[in-house]
C-alpha cells in the first residue's frame, strides 16, 4: 500500500480524499493556487506545495506542477479528483513516465472514453444502446445547421472533450444552432482545451441515469447500482439520488451488464461512471441509451456509498495499488435510500445568476463528514453528510466551479431521505453570496419530485418564470403567524426590560397584526396561542438575538431562520423567505396611510448580472433591437451567458466593449 499520496484538486473533492487517506493510514500532500492558501484542504493535509496563480490554467492544471511538487514531497501516487486533470491521458502518461502511480484508470481508458465520439464508436461495438446522431467531427455552423436537419429536431450539441453540463446547447431549430453552436466550440475550448463538437438526437422526456462501475487489474469488473440525476439545470446536475424511483431489479440488471460489457471491452479499472439517457415515455424501461462514460469519480458518488456502504475512494486508493476486489457482485447490496442536493453559490431568485463574495456566515448542520476510523461516517451523523471545502470567512471566487457542498441525506425510504434534506437545509446557515438552497429544498417539497415522475426538463417545466420560492399551505402558514407572533412578543419583551421601564415582562395578552404572503392574521399569545382565533398548539425556543427559532407545532417541527427588518421580521424556512410585517393589532389599520415607495426604472439598461468577462457585444449604438434578440454575452464561472432585449428598443449609448471584465450590476448598453 501506499505511503503517502498527493491530490491534485482542490476544494472538498480534496477533503473527501484526504479523510480515506487519513484513516487508511496514508499521509497526504495538497496542491494549492493563491485563492486557495487558506483553504480547509491545505490545513487538512499532511503538506501543502503551493503550484500558482488562481486561474486553474496557470496551477491546477499544469501537469508539471503537480509532478515536481510530488517529487518534492517524495508522494508515490496520485489521486486527481474530478476535473482538472482527472481524465487528461497526457497527465496520466507523465505520471507513468517519472515512476509515480496514478489514482485512476489505465491511460487507454481514459482515451477511449474521454473523446466522447470516439466512446459512442467502441460503445457500438461492445453492443451497447447509443443515442442516434452523428458520430464524427462537424466541420462548422453549416454543416451544424445539416447534420441536424438530417438527424430531425431537437438535438444537443456537445463539446467532445465536455463534461460538468459545460460545453451543451439543446437545439429546437435551425435559429438555435446558428446562435448556440460558435458557443459550444468556445466553451468547449476554454474548459477542456477541445473545440470538436458533435451532435447527437435529444429524447424526449428523457431521464439522466448512470451506473457506478469497479474494476480491479485483475480483471474483475462490477455494477455498484445506479444514481438518478434527471433534475439538472443548463445540463449540470443538482440533485441525485440512489437508487432511482424509476429502474426496475430487471432494467437495473440489463444496464449493469452493458455498462460492465463495456468497461472490459476498453480495459477499464478504478471507479468510474457509465451515463445513459433513457425515455420516460418507454412504459418497459427497456429504452436507455449509453451517453459517455467518466473514468473518474463522480461528484454525486456519496449516494452510492450510502446505500451500499463501500467508500469508492478507498477502493480506488486499493486498486491502483494492485489489490483485488475484496467482495463481489452478488454482495453488493442495496440498503434505503440517499439524495445529495448541490449548495450553488448562484441566486435562483435572480435567474440562477452565478454569485461569488466572501461567506460571511457558514455553518452546515453538521460538521464535514466524517469516520470513525472503521468506514462507518459514508451516512453521516444521523443519516445527514455534509462533503465541503470552503470556510466561514473564505473567498467564493470566480475561478472554480459554484459548488460550495454537497448534502447527503439517508433515510430507510426515499419519503424520509428527502424530509431528512428539508430538514438540514433549514438548518444550512450561509451568508455573504448567494446561494440555492431554498430552491433545492422546494424540489424535494414538490409533488412532482416526490411521486418520482422526473425527466431532465424537470426544472423548466416546474419553474417556467423562474423561481420566487416554494409554494407555503395554507397550514403552514397560519403555523408562521404563530411563530412570527411568539418572536415578536419575546423581542418586546427584551426591548422592556433592556430600557430598564420594567422589571420583567408585561402580563398577556399580546395581540399582534401579521402581515405576509398578502394575507394578514390576527395572533394573540395568552396562556395559549390563538390565530384569528383558533387555537394553536405551539412550543417555541427563541431568545432574541438568536437566529433560528426552534418550534413544534401539533408535532410537526420547524427551524426557522429570524432575520429582523424595519417593518417586522424576515422569516426563512421550508424553501421560502417570507417578508413578514408585524404591528400591534390596536394600531395596523394606520397602515393604509402609508405612502407607497415606487421602485426605479432600470428596463432602459442592460445591466451586468454577474461579474464576468464580456465574451461579445452583438450591437452598436443606433441599432434597431427587438425582444428576445441577443445582446450580448457574459462569460462567469465557466458558462456563457447570452443576455437579451426585453423590449423593442434603439441602442442609445454603449459603454462596456468586449474583452471587459464586468462588475456586478455594471451597465452595459443604454437603450432608447
Amino acid at each position: 500500500m501506499f505511503k503517502k499520496i498527493l491530490i491534485a484538486n482542490r476544494g472538498e473533492i480534496a477533503c473527501r480524499v484526504i479523510k480515506t487517506a487519513r484513516r487508511m493510514g496514508i499521509a497526504t500532500v495538497a496542491v494549492y493556487s493563491d485563492a486557495d492558501a487558506r483553504a480547509p484542504f491545505v490545513r487538512m493535509a499532511d503538506e501543502a506545495v503551493h503550484i500558482g496563480p488562481s486561474p486553474a490554467a496557470q496551477s491546477y492544471l499544469l501537469a508539471e506542477r503537480i509532478i515536481a511538487a510530488c517529487k518534492q514531497t517524495g508522494a508515490e501516487a496520485v489521486h486527481p479528483g474530478y476535473g482538472f486533470l482527472s481524465e487528461r491521458t497526457a497527465f496520466a502518461e507523465a505520471l507513468a513516465a517519472e515512476g509515480i502511480a496514478f489514482i485512476g484508470p489505465p491511460v487507454a481508458a481514459i482515451a477511449a472514453m474521454g473523446d466522447k465520439i470516439e466512446s459512442k464508436k467502441l460503445a457500438l461495438k461492445a453492443g451497447v444502446n447509443v443515442v442516434p446522431g452523428f458520430v464524427g467531427e462537424i466541420e462548422d455552423t453549416e454543416h451544424a445547421v445539416r447534420i441536424s436537419a438530417e438527424i430531425g429536431y431537437p438535438v444537443m450539441m456537445k463539446a467532445s472533450a465536455g463534461g460538468g453540463g459545460k460545453g451543451m446547447r439543446l437545439a429546437y431549430s435551425e435559429q438555435d444552432v446558428r446562435e448556440g453552436f460558435e458557443a459550444v466550440k468556445r466553451e468547449g475550448l476554454n474548459s477542456f482545451g477541445d473545440d470538436r463538437v458533435f451532435i447527437e438526437k435529444f429524447i424526449l422526456n428523457p431521464r439522466h441515469i448512470e451506473i457506478q462501475i469497479l474494476g480491479d487489474q485483475h480483471g474483475n469488473i462490477l455494477y455498484l447500482n445506479e444514481r438518478e440525476c434527471s433534475i439538472q439545470r443548463r445540463h449540470q446536475k443538482v440533485v441525485e439520488e440512489a437508487p432511482s424511483p424509476f429502474v426496475t431489479p430487471k432494467m437495473r440488471k440489463a444496464m449493469g451488464e452493458q455498462c460492465v460489457a463495456l468497461a472490459r471491452a476498453v480495459g477499464y479499472h478504478s471507479a468510474g461512471t457509465v451515463e445513459l439517457i433513457v425515455s420516460g415515455a418507454d412504459p418497459t424501461g427497456e429504452s436507455f441509451y449509453f451517453l459517455e462514460m467518466n473514468t473518474r469519480l463522480q461528484v454525486e458518488h456519496p449516494v452510492t456509498e450510502a446505500i451500499t456502504g463501500i467508500d469508492l475512494v478507498e477502493q480506488m486508493i486499493r486498486v491502483a495499488a494492485g489489490e483485488k476486489l475484496a467482495f463481489t457482485q452478488a454482495e453488493v447490496k442495496i440498503d434505503g435510500w440517499a439524495v445529495e442536493n448541490r449548495v450553488y453559490a448562484e441566486d435562483p431568485y435572480r435567474g440562477f445568476l452565478p454569485s461569488t463574495g466572501r461567506l460571511v456566515r457558514y455553518d452546515p448542520p453538521v460538521e464535514g463528514w466524517t469516520d470513525d476510523g472503521a468506514g462507518n461516517g459514508r451516512r453521516g451523523v444521523d443519516g445527514v453528510r455534509v462533503d465541503d471545502g470552503v470556510y466561514e470567512g473564505g473567498e467564493v471566487s470566480m475561478f472554480y466551479d459554484p459548488m460550495i457542498a454537497k448534502l447527503v441525506t439517508w433515510g430507510e425510504t426515499r419519503d424520509e431521505a428527502a424530509d431528512k434534506q428539508i430538514a438540514a437545509l433549514d438548518a444550512f446557515e450561509l451568508e455573504g453570496v448567494g446561494h440555492n438552497i431554498d430552491f433545492v429544498s422546494a424540489i424535494m417539497q414538490h409533488p412532482r419530485f416526490r411521486s418520482g415522475e422526473l425527466t431532465t426538463g424537470f426544472i423548466a417545466e416546474e419553474y417556467p418564470e423562474g423561481f420566487a420560492g416554494a409554494a407555503t399551505s395554507d397550514e403552514v402558514s397560519v403555523n408562521l403567524a404563530a411563530i412570527a407572533g411568539f418572536v415578536a412578543t419575546a423581542r418586546a419583551d427584551r426591548a422592556r426590560q433592556t430600557s430598564g421601564q420594567l422589571d420583567g415582562a408585561l402580563d398577556p395578552p399580546y395581540d399582534w397584526s401579521v402581515t405576509f404572503g398578502g394575507k394578514t392574521y390576527v395572533v394573540r399569545l395568552e396562556e395559549d396561542v390563538t390565530v384569528d382565533g383558533e387555537a394553536i398548539d405551539l412550543g417555541a425556543s427563541y431568545t432574541p438575538g438568536d437566529r433560528f427559532v426552534e418550534a413544534t407545532i401539533a408535532g410537526e417541527h420547524y427551524c426557522v431562520k429570524v432575520e429582523p427588518t424595519r417593518t417586522g421580521l424576515r422569516l426563512t424556512t421550508r424553501g421560502a423567505i417570507h417578508q413578514v410585517r408585524i404591528l400591534p393589532a390596536r394600531i395596523a389599520h394606520l397602515t393604509m396611510h402609508m405612502i407607497e415607495k415606487i421602485p426605479p426604472d432600470l428596463s432602459k439598461f442592460l445591466i451586468c448580472p454577474m461579474p464576468g468577462l464580456l465574451v461579445a457585444l452583438h450591437v452598436g449604438e443606433g441599432d434597431r433591437v427587438e425582444p428576445g434578440q441577443p445582446l450580448a454575452v457574459v462569460e462567469a464561472m465557466k458558462m456563457e451567458n447570452i443576455l437579451r432585449a426585453e423590449k423593442a428598443a434603439v441602442v442609445k449609448k454603449i459603454n462596456a466593449r468586449a474583452g471587459e471584465s464586468l462588475a456586478v450590476d455594471a451597465v452595459i448598453l443604454e437603450l432608447d
